[in-house]
């Protein structure tokens, strides 16, 4: 259960009891618990024990954990409360600003330190406050508040001495005159036939009367109101019949369960459109079936809002869904239910946060997508993969987990190939429609015979063209947001930076503004350079808001749509945009990864990709696997339903043995390929990566700690350290950065080795000048 545990005068935090015991901690005297908070267990052992593995398996605190599983309404903070004391008689002692606080509590039962420092306007009121308390005018009390409020609905019923049927024709008589209050009388008596409560909102418009009339019933002592705590989010939607398999969904249903026999995990590759939904459907409804719970990870929020549609037809009075763009409230109405097992939650649906729900009777778990970056958590601590920690939470429900992804990531292949995962593969798609055919445009040469208008080549536009005249719909990737990366004068080749971060600002058109992608640093937009002066300003790259405009001027006569970050950060952002792009009312929808995510649109025909390279030159050892991936998954949404879709991807080196890869989908190639360079290179499968990470505001600082670190560590792993290093961007937020990087041989034991980094970093942060450096560990750091 939750606890309250008082630090120090004022602050209050919540603890968690994880265990009872006799055993008086050695070093240091125990807080007492101030209070207890829940009257039942808000989470389970399977939880703690869960917990307890991601803390000692990526290198943080069961505390960091904590903070990061439970919604922060569960979190409570405290708030210092003052009160009155009635009878204080002498207000002839007390100073000018005392009697102002005395004034304002016989008006206010209670005040806030805050409301205080808003009545005083001056921040320093706790001496005020001791001198009140010392002549005994006032008391203070720590109030704790929970941040969580339930959802109430106003009802509305007769009193007690008005509910029987005999005294209806004395209450018709009593209200003879008041014609208004005698209908609202009688609209009740039609509607109360029902036997269900009725709702003030629906009882008003019913009636269609105003809310004096009613009050004035209520003043006589005729109506009450009264309230019903309900859940906000219901997902209402009869199961339906699930959709009849074909042959070849068939057989991978059937090789799934026979897998699921003798191993716990197994990854389904089934290419972009083969009908992997319709499989997992089977596989969550045989689990439901079976008075099971039923966990569905998704890497993106943008997915959910399609597949909640879809699940909702099957399992509408089993679905809950849960991600960080859902309120707090309604994110611990969703945990409520898990805890208690409720129908409602038996099927939940969410990003890599829902792992953390307190499930009890887990049965199967799907991850969805399994190759995505999205899946790692890297700020702030625990810093794990949902898709790693799934299975490790299936082992503790002893549950199934289902791997599902065209491209799957080469760590999980790898594992697939050497038995230790169950492997069923899917290769027609659903329908039998060929897969898209991709063609590679060398812009390189476009640009040279000039056939280049803006960012599109003249092959690319011809394209787009076709489908637009055949009514069809057209997708649109560059993953950059903003209207250009880069601005730079034509002078003096200075682009304006961002004064906290080591990078370039991105000029964003649609606000005439600079931004920082990294700190959210803002400005106007510069009209001359802030080094020379001069006015040419030139743009260099171009991200999804210049594509947009670009498009608006080249296809006057259609609608254009855009889907980034910028564009969907209300709750509904996405829903918004996807059901446009699904009703068809945009015809070219151009986006950033967000769209390679697994969406299903029917009526998409041609998919272009406007810069391949950019992807492909990343500094970064999965470089390669990740262009693959991202360029196999965006093409995956052309031509998913009757006829063959096209993909143009846009590339200065159409001869990259990458591209060409995508143009043939050859998987099998390029995981052979990649497998062997990170043979050759010691990375992952057959190393595992820590990174150690350093932040500090002084250059100086940080570069000597990083140096001292490194050459302890090296003392240790020999060769296999590398460091340190300064990354790409090397300063964010005014921290600069450096990076350690510890590769593990197979053969080398996991935990010796943590222990060993955990004894360097406690020796670090021993030494008195390295105590303010932030130092971060990320175990498997991909």
């Amino acid at each position: 259960m939750r606890v309250a545990v008082e630090f120090g005068k004022s602050k209050i935090y919540t603890a968690l009891v994880a265990e009872i015991h006799n055993v008086p901690p050695v070093g240091y005297e125990a807080k007492d618990i101030h209070q207890i908070l829940d009257e039942t267990p808000i989470v389970n052992e399977i939880q703690l024990k869960h917990w307890e593995w991601i803390a000692s398996y990526y290198m943080c605190s069961v505390g960091e954990v904590f903070r990061a599983a439970l919604p922060s309404a569960f979190l409570l903070e405290s708030e210092t409360i003052i009160q009155y004391i009635t009878g204080f008689s002498n207000e002839k002692e007390l100073s000018d600003e005392e009697f102002l606080i005395i004034e304002a509590l016989q008006f206010q039962p209670q005040l806030s330190v805050n409301q205080i420092v808003a009545i005083l306007g001056k921040k320093t009121v706790f001496p005020i406050i001791k001198d009140l308390i010392e002549k005994n005018a006032i008391v203070v009390k720590e109030q704790i508040y929970e941040q969580y409020k339930p959802k109430l609905i106003k009802y509305l019923r007769l009193t007690k001495e008005w509910s029987s049927n005999e005294k209806l024709s004395e209450l018709l008589e009593l209200l003879s005159r008041a014609k208004k209050q005698r209908e609202i009388i009688l609209t009740y008596f039609q509607l109360s036939t029902t036997k269900k409560p009725i709702k003030v909102s629906e009882f008003q418009e019913e009636s269609n009367s105003s809310s004096s009339v009613l009050k004035s019933l209520i003043d006589k002592g005729i109506f009450e109101y009264y309230y019903i705590t309900t859940d906000r989010i219901n997902f209402e939607g009869n199961t339906s019949e699930i959709k009849e398999l074909t042959t070849h969904q068939q057989e991978a249903f059937k090789q799934i369960k026979i897998s699921f026999e003798t191993k716990q995990v197994t990854l389904l590759k089934g290419i972009t459109s083969s009908g992997k939904t319709e499989i997992y459907v089977k596989l969550i409804k045989k689990s439901l079936d079976e008075g099971k719970q039923v966990l569905y990870l998704l890497p993106e929020i943008a997915l959910t809002t399609q597949l909640i549609g879809r699940l909702q037809e099957y399992f509408g009075e089993y679905l809950s869904v849960f991600h960080s763009k859902y309120s707090m409230n309604e994110r611990v109405e969703v945990w409520n239910n898990v805890l208690e097992n409720k129908q409602k939650a038996r099927l939940v649906l969410g990003a890599r946060s829902s792992l953390f729900l307190p499930f009890s009777n887990l049965g199967l778990l799907i991850v969805d997508e399994e190759h995505e970056p999205s899946f790692k958590q890297y700020d702030p601590a625990p810093r794990y993969h949902a898709r790693d920690a799934a299975i490790v939470l299936a082992n503790k429900h002893n549950a199934n987990v289902l791997l599902g992804s065209a491209t799957p990531s080469i760590e999980t292949f790898y594992n697939a190939q050497q038995g230790k995962y169950g492997f069923v593969e899917l290769n027609r798609r659903f329908g039998d429609v060929l897969l898209p055919e991709i063609e590679l445009v060398d812009i390189k040469e476009k640009h040279r015979k000039k056939q280049m208008i803006g960012h599109f080549s003249d092959r690319l536009i011809e394209m787009i063209t076709d489908a637009l005249e055949n009514k069809e719909q057209v997708i649109l990737f560059q993953n950059r947001r903003g209207f250009a990366p880069v601005i730079e004068c034509e002078l003096c080749g200075i682009s304006p930076q961002c004064p906290d971060c080591d990078v370039s600002l991105t000029f964003h058109s649609y606000k005439k503004e600079l931004r920082c992608h990294y700190c959210g640093y803002r400005q106007a937009m510069l009209h001359n350079c802030g080094a020379c002066g001069s006015e040419k300003l030139n743009t260099k790259g171009f991200g999804t808001e210049q594509l947009e405009i670009e498009l608006e001027q080249l296809f006057p006569d259609f609608k254009i749509g855009r889907m980034d970050f910028d564009t969907t950060r209300g709750k509904f952002g996405y829903q918004k945009i996807i059901g446009q792009f699904e009703a068809q009312e945009i015809d070219i929808l151009v986006g950033t990864q967000m769209l390679s995510k697994g969406l299903d649109f029917g009526n998409v025909s041609l998919v272009g990709i406007l810069n391949a390279d950019n992807m492909l030159n990343f500094p970064d050892f999965r470089a390669h696997e990740r262009s693959y991936q991202l360029m196999v998954q965006v093409s995956g949404r052309a031509g998913r339903s009757k006829t063959r879709g096209k993909v143009a991807i846009q590339t200065y080196n159409p001869y990259h043995q990458i591209l060409q890869q995508v143009s043939t989908n050859n998987f099998n190639e390029m995981y052979k390929e990649q497998l062997e360079e990170r043979w050759q290179y010691h990375y992952p499968p057959f190393y595992r990566i820590i990174k150690i990470t350093l932040r500090h505001k002084d250059f100086n600082k940080v570069e000597e700690g990083a140096q001292w670190l490194g050459k302890s560590l090296m003392s240790i792993f020999k060769e296999n350290v590398l460091g340190p290093t300064t990354p790409g961007v090397s300063k964010i937020r005014n921290y600069y950065i450096r990076n350690v990087i510890i590769k593990i041989p197979q053969n080398q034991q996991l935990t010796t080795t943590k222990n060993k980094i955990t004894r360097v970093k406690n020796a670090f942060q021993a030494v008195k000048e390295f105590r303010s450096i932030k130092l971060n560990i990320d175990v498997d750091n991909y």
